[in-house]
């Protein structure tokens, strides 16, 4: 069998995720799902644009963290 080294990747990478967010509506709503997700994942790097209606986050925690977070926040996320 084949074993790729992967030593070189470490586990502790922010990994990036994009969000589609059509419910982003003003600087308002930015700053209220920002405030929001830091209060649960205080280490993540946010990038919120509502007029291109996207979340960008870097962090360790997984896709499916921010999907709920987003989501409990009042917000829907498009499909891709």
């Amino acid at each position: 069998m084949y074993y790729e080294n992967l030593s070189h990747i470490s586990r502790d990478t922010a990994m990036p995720w994009q969000f589609k967010v059509p419910t982003l509506s003003d600087q308002q709503s930015e700053k209220n799902l920002k405030e929001h997700i830091l209060t649960s994942e205080p280490d993540a790097n946010i990038d919120i644009n509502s007029q291109a209606k996207t979340v960008t986050i870097s962090s360790r925690a997984s896709e499916e963290t921010f999907r709920e977070l987003i989501v409990a926040a009042g917000h829907n996320i498009a499909s891709a």
